[in-house]
């Protein structure tokens, strides 16, 4: 959820809390003139509060801004679900290859379904690299990483030679770091896209790094060549 939205979800569930407490003790707004002057209501003879027309506005005013907040958390929450049944979705597909190779083809397939320019497993040297795998030299998964870093997104230039002939149709990137067998061999799962606004390093990112986890136990269940 973005902080705009999480910001009016607050806002919302404060105003409900305000009307719980209205509700409860009519009275304090009665019995307060200047606050009933403020809200522009009065109260009649029968000790009922009439709402004049600036109160009413402000009603209708508050009533289509719940309603545009709820509205947009359902999408939100529509949202996450789907990207979750997809993420599922997608870890089976994976975890179904049949070797490097047909995982690797399977992750560059995976991306382009969902609409991005490519998907790339990418290991460090010196010692071989899978079929359908790019090879990095020793540290450069640092070099498009970072040290120390698990995941980047966004425009990094340093990492297009990952997508080879595509390079120049990716706009932005997301960077997963892998660590693959025993002892660990260094590797990063990319995921590039056309737009430059597609990957932000704002952007939340656990579906790709679970995608990562399920690259690295699926590869260990076959021997490097």
């Amino acid at each position: 959820m973005t902080d705009a939205l999480r910001a009016e979800s607050h806002e919302w569930a404060r105003d409900e809390a305000i009307r719980a407490f209205l509700r409860s003790r009519p009275s304090f707004v009665r019995d307060d003139p200047e606050l009933m002057q403020a809200l522009g209501v009065r109260p009649d003879a029968a000790n009922l509060i009439d709402f004049g027309p600036a109160a009413l506005s402000r009603v209708e005013r508050a009533h289509r801004r719940e309603s545009s907040v709820r509205q947009r958390l359902e999408a939100v929450a529509r949202a996450n679900f789907d990207a979750q049944a997809q993420t599922h979705d997608a870890a089976l597909l994976l975890m179904g290859a049949g070797g490097h190779a047909d995982l690797a083809a399977r992750m560059d397939d995976l991306a382009r379904s969902v609409g991005l320019a490519a998907g790339v497993v990418a290991l460090e040297g010196p010692e071989a690299v899978p079929d359908g795998w790019r090879a990095l030299a020793e540290g450069q998964c640092d070099l498009v990483l970072g040290r120390r870093r698990s995941s980047r997104l966004g425009v990094i230039p340093t990492s297009l030679g990952l997508f080879g002939e595509r390079a120049d149709q990716i706009g932005s990137v997301a960077l997963l770091r892998l660590a693959i067998w025993t002892p660990a061999r260094s590797g990063v799962l990319a995921f590039g896209a056309a737009g430059e606004d597609a990957f932000t390093a704002d952007m939340g990112h656990e579906l790709i790094d679970f995608l990562a986890r399920v690259v690295e136990r699926t590869a260990e269940r076959w021997p490097l060549p």
